[in-house]
């Protein structure tokens, strides 16, 4: 039986002193009072900071406890979600001429949060509310692929809605790794005939998966005839999440 593991030991001293004392603490003083040599004490704070259980402070430098530890198991408010994403959502839109869909876990589907209609005159319908299935959309490739939450493939009902969707398990688990591998999800032509979408996952607390923007379109205004998103369009979709990632950790 292996034995405990050092370095998390000493993160947990880390911030059991910290959350002791009243006032935040110079790394001199905290590698004193924990016996630890300087630089390994900085690593560990440094560290404890990037994910927000430790903040710093701007003008002494000194330690304290973070805000990050208070929200552990804490589910993301959706409205939350919404109003950091719309701007970005509707900007997107505007950019690329395409349908943008903001979605989120919901049990064995994708419930769509938020959608921006195509800035043209076509016939559309606003799909807030709606339950798409995880296996055939692009945000639930995403929502698969980084929510910690998410079911497992093999316990999904994958039901065929085109020639093109996804129905076996295995499949669907590749489809997923792949996603996992490049950091944005695809479906062409798996939900319905002919339309495409590309989807980049919105992370929040140290890279965990709550939500999944996509742009959507007839496949031709989002891939190449190979079947490669269009240049461009990714890096547009890309940023979007990630900015949207940012404007979630502006509440920490």
């Amino acid at each position: 039986m292996s034995g405990p593991i050092q370095s998390i030991e000493r993160a947990a001293a880390v911030l059991h002193f910290l959350g002791a004392v009243p006032e935040p603490v110079a790394l001199g003083d905290l590698a004193r009072a924990l016996g630890l040599p300087k630089p390994t004490t900085h690593g560990i704070v440094r560290t404890l900071l990037g994910v927000g259980f430790v903040v710093q402070d701007p003008e002494s430098g000194h330690y304290a406890i973070g805000g990050g530890l208070t929200r552990l198991g804490e589910t993301l408010d959706p409205h939350l979600l919404r109003s950091r994403a719309a701007n970005w959502a509707d900007g997107l839109a505007a950019r690329t001429g395409l349908e943008v869909q903001l979605g989120i876990l919901s049990g064995s589907a994708v419930e769509l949060l938020h959608h921006v209609f195509r800035p043209d005159d076509s016939p559309q319908r606003l799909r807030v509310g709606e339950l798409q299935p995880l296996h055939a959309t692009a945000l639930g490739l995403a929502l698969l692929a980084f929510s910690p939450a998410a079911v497992r493939p093999r316990d999904l009902v994958m039901t065929a809605y085109t020639p093109a969707t996804v129905t076996r398990a295995l499949d669907l688990t590749r489809a997923v790794q792949q996603t996992a591998r490049r950091g944005w999800s695809l479906a062409d032509g798996t939900y319905r005939p002919g339309v495409a979408a590309l989807a980049a996952p919105i992370r929040h607390h140290v890279g965990v998966g709550v939500g999944a923007l996509a742009v959507v379109g007839l496949r031709e205004r989002v891939l190449t005839p190979a079947g490669e998103p269009l240049p461009g369009l990714l890096e547009q979709l890309v940023a979007a999440g990630s900015a949207i990632s940012d404007r979630l950790e502006e509440r920490l």
